[in-house]
């Protein structure tokens, strides 16, 4: 069942989601070569805390951690763990709080040190498929109108875009309805009304489409061990204009300082 929210209801999602975004800035202020994905791990339970907020992903399913830490062919879902970030990675970082009862969710692809040009585009895209989706969110269109402007910017430049894995409605649940996927046909689907918040992450690899998940039941790697860039915003379907709840302006504020 889909739940639609207040504009009160919107307001909570919305303070949870900032809070995601400066999380993720703190955690870019650190992410550096030779930092491990535990560095930042705590930097950001910290972070959360001290904002008088939870770790949305601590526990949730048993995963042990406050981020997904996905470094290069690890897609999402990644489990930080003591190996030291090296000259080229391009590292996902997945993030999610829970304050006053709501959920916020967000994704950015970091890049450490010199990245090759290929995976550059593709983090480039990835980024550009997920506005291009925002920009369908709005009240009258389809799924289908989302997903397919994911799909089609992303393999116009001769990325994969994986199927496996989906977007989500967020509220007072981390993974509510609907789905929303990073592929489709346009026309197709539910429509998208006032109100409906979602998150939206395209999740493109640089050839090969297909995943796997490994034995310990969380990390989604890709078949080909190519990169694959992540990059996620919590909305609100709106009239005319999506309303974007949460924010990449603090890290890229970060980001342009190094």
């Amino acid at each position: 069942m889909i739940v639609y929210k207040t504009n009160e209801e919107v307001e909570l999602i919305r303070s949870s989601s900032l809070l995601v975004g400066k999380t993720l800035a703190e955690v870019a202020r650190h992410l550096k070569e030779g930092a491990s994905a535990l560095d930042i791990d705590k930097v950001a339970e910290t972070f959360i805390r001290d904002h008088g907020a939870e770790p949305a992903f601590k526990g949730y399913g048993g995963f042990p951690n406050t981020l997904c830490v996905s470094v290069n062919d690890v897609v999402v879902h990644g489990i930080p763990g003591s190996r030291r970030f090296k000259n080229g990675d391009v590292v996902s970082v997945d993030c999610g709080v829970k304050w006053n009862g709501f959920y916020g969710d967000s994704a950015f692809t970091f890049e450490v040190g010199e990245v090759d040009p290929a995976v550059q585009k593709l983090l480039q895209v990835t980024r550009e498929c997920l506005n291009l989706a925002i920009a369908q969110a709005v009240s009258g269109n389809r799924m289908g109108d989302l997903s397919a402007a994911v799909q089609e910017h992303a393999e116009a430049n001769g990325f994969g875009v994986v199927r496996d894995l989906v977007g989500h409605g967020i509220g007072r649940e981390l993974h509510e309805e609907p789905q929303v996927p990073n592929y489709g046909k346009r026309g197709r689907g539910i429509k998208l009304m006032d109100g409906l918040v979602i998150a939206v992450e395209p999740m493109i690899t640089l050839r090969d489409r297909n995943v796997y998940t490994e034995t310990d039941g969380w990390t989604v790697r890709t078949r080909d061990h190519k990169p694959s860039a992540h990059f996620e915003h919590t909305l609100v379907v709106r009239k005319g204009k999506a309303d974007v709840l949460s924010s990449f302006e603090p890290i890229d504020s970060v980001l342009n300082q190094k």
